[in-house]
């Protein structure tokens, strides 16, 4: 049997830096790959290495049995699913629905409760890991749902990640995704500040550099966005204002619990602060420069 007709079909919804990148790693390891984008112009170009290009996200998920969304927020994932010409109505009985982007785990559990009246199961799965992860197939998965939907999905996920960690039941995957996207955020926008209190205090700027990266403060996620911003590399892998965006999602999923997440707040200002100057759609690390300007 051709080894690409033996795979499972896979349609991938939502074509920006993370999805695209899923789609042409699925295409190399010989899946057989369904696309939709709202831009048609991004599907066509996956159709060069062999995708089937969808006219609508119901349309692609009439032809797969494994359905992976990965959209900027709740409002693109709603609309993805549910929307005119929604994936999930087309959705036969038995297909498997992933949700991978960032997302509130309201939205999500709202999701999974849909797919089961439509007799399909159901995961989030958000990853960690940024545009190079996705094309290289490093993503690591945070997956939350059943063990059984775990075990039918992971064929196509260990194609696409290097890591997958079944967090528990419906949800766990997006909390564990927000929890760590509002670390990820808060170190961000404070070595941004700190890089700020650098250079108008007068200090030599790479002694400073090598001090921060070279210590205790110095996370692979400081040190990576310090690579990049020293560089003027902003050519996004990760879209700054999607990390104001999960932020927000942070603080109300930590409201659930009772919680307020009281340094997310001002990390949510210093990002807000970069997407008003105009560096919401370059890379977070743009968040470095966005303070240097103030």
């Amino acid at each position: 049997m051709n080894q690409t007709m033996s795979k499972t079909r896979v349609a991938i919804l939502g074509l920006g830096l993370m999805g695209s990148g899923m789609a042409k790693r699925l295409l190399s390891e010989k899946f057989p790959v369904v696309v939709y984008n709202r831009s048609r112009a991004k599907s066509e170009a996956l159709a060069v290495d062999g995708a089937t290009v969808a006219d609508s996200p119901r349309e692609a998920a009439a032809m797969v049995q494994v359905v992976i969304s990965m959209v900027a927020d709740d409002a693109a994932s709603r609309a993805v699913w549910l929307g005119e010409n929604g994936a999930l109505p087309g959705a036969a009985s038995g297909t498997l629905l992933v949700e991978s982007s960032t997302l509130t785990t309201g939205w999500v559990r709202e999701l999974a409760t849909a797919a089961a009246r439509q007799n399909c199961d159901f995961l989030d799965a958000p990853v960690t890991g940024s545009k190079p992860h996705a094309a290289s197939g490093e993503l690591r998965f945070l997956v939350g749902g059943s063990a059984e939907a775990l075990e039918a999905a992971r064929p196509v996920l260990a194609a696409l990640g290097r890591d997958i960690v079944h967090l528990g039941p419906t949800g766990s995957g997006t909390t564990m995704k927000l929890v760590n996207n509002f670390l990820c955020g808060v170190q961000a926008a404070s070595f941004a500040e700190a890089m700020a209190l650098v250079e108008a205090s007068g200090l030599d700027r790479e002694d400073a550099v090598k001090i921060l990266c070279n210590g205790a403060p110095g996370s692979p996620l400081i040190k990576a966005i310090w690579t990049r911003a020293a560089i003027g590399d902003l050519t996004p892998n990760f879209v700054l204002r999607l990390m104001a965006k999960d932020l927000k999602y942070s603080l109300e999923e930590a409201k659930r619990f009772g919680l307020t997440l009281k340094a997310a707040i001002p990390a949510i200002e210093v990002f807000e602060d970069a997407v008003k100057h105009g560096y919401g759609d370059q890379d977070f690390a743009a968040v470095i420069e966005a303070q240097r300007q103030r």
